[in-house]
């Protein structure tokens, strides 16, 4: 599957997320045990709606002068979520054209990488911390079977080196007739069954 084919819907699906959100809620917990919904949702505008979107110009981040720096509190700033809204939908557009996809490119630092390896991590960003979110905030994540399948697809290629670089937890066992989507959240180190606390 072309992953360029789906990253309108999984920027959107993210977003619709991100908008739902009370500012009584960015104190929550997450499924991400080391980020709060607040802390969450930033580091989520910033791979989504900044570096994403440079890494699919090929701009690489030291070629970015004042370009916002990593631990920005974008949730302090008046009409956050419209902002990211709008940052998120440039980016999917970036990643919707088929140039985005060759060559190489770099998401952090100055190390590049396949740019379709690339693209996946801002997918993944979009629908797992889009869940991530969704589930924090008593929201569920608008996924499609093509999403579903497109996020399984890359996952699978990734998991082993997410893991060993800490980016995934340990995979949680998810049974083979789940869902699509919740298998490829079990991949990910996510457990599909994860409850906010009342």
């Amino acid at each position: 599957m072309e992953l360029r084919s789906v990253m309108t819907r999984a920027s959107e699906a993210a977003v619709d997320i991100v908008c739902g959100i009370g500012p009584d809620q960015l104190d929550g917990r997450t499924p991400c045990p080391e980020l709060k919904v607040g802390a969450l949702v930033n580091h989520l505008i910033f791979l989504t709606g900044v570096r994403g979107y440079a890494a699919g110009l090929k701009q690489l981040p030291q070629d970015r002068p004042g370009q916002v720096a990593e631990g920005h509190d974008f949730t302090a700033e008046a009409g956050w979520a419209e902002a990211y809204a709008a940052r998120s939908a440039a980016t999917a557009a970036v990643w919707s054209d088929p140039q985005a996809w060759d060559g190489e490119t770099a998401m952090t630092g100055s190390s590049r990488m396949q740019a379709r390896f690339i693209g996946g991590i801002v997918l993944g960003e979009w629908l797992l911390h889009g869940w991530d979110l969704a589930v924090a905030t008593g929201q569920k994540l608008n996924v499609d079977d093509a999403l579903a399948a497109a996020l399984y697809e890359d996952i699978t290629e990734k998991a082993e080196m997410a893991r060993q670089y800490g980016v995934y937890g340990p995979e949680v066992t998810v049974p083979p007739t789940a869902p699509l989507f919740d298998r490829a959240l079990g991949l990910a180190g996510r457990d599909p069954s994860w409850k906010r606390q009342a």
